[in-house]
């Protein structure tokens, strides 16, 4: 299970940096033949976040930390389909930045999950802190 949480966050580190710089290259209005490819690299990133959350729920990970995921990556292309529609006009750039946060969040949650994989879903082991006396 480690190998494939491992594998995962490969994933999600290299469609990540692709998917800003499409989302970038989009939002300066070019490359709008580049559009499918962005849309199925975060399909592939949600995909990547839910089976993240799969092993880390099998390896006793946090369920709230999970459940959140999971929701996260549900909410994820609803939000990047329907964002072109949301705040239309000179504030439109709001919504890109929440998209690329949104984005960004999931990459974070795909790298959090797959540590507590490599843990044992143990949280709490991932910074240890010495005693203080």
């Amino acid at each position: 299970m480690k190998s494939a949480a491992t594998i995962l966050q490969a994933v999600a580190r290299i469609t990540g940096p692709i998917l800003i710089v499409l989302g970038i290259i989009l939002w300066m209005g070019r490359g709008y033949q580049l559009l499918p490819l962005h849309i199925w690299l975060g399909v592939l990133l949600v995909v990547t976040l839910w089976t993240q959350a799969v092993l880390a729920a099998r390896s006793g990970a946090n369920r709230g930390f999970v459940a959140f995921a999971i929701a996260w990556g549900a909410m994820l292309p609803v939000f990047g389909m329907a964002q072109a529609n949301i705040l239309a006009g000179p504030y439109h750039w709001v919504i890109r930045v929440l998209h690329l946060a949104v984005g960004i969040v999931a990459m974070g949650m795909i790298d959090g999950l797959g540590k507590q994989v490599h843990v044992g879903g143990r949280a709490g082991d991932l910074h240890p802190v010495e005693a203080q006396t």
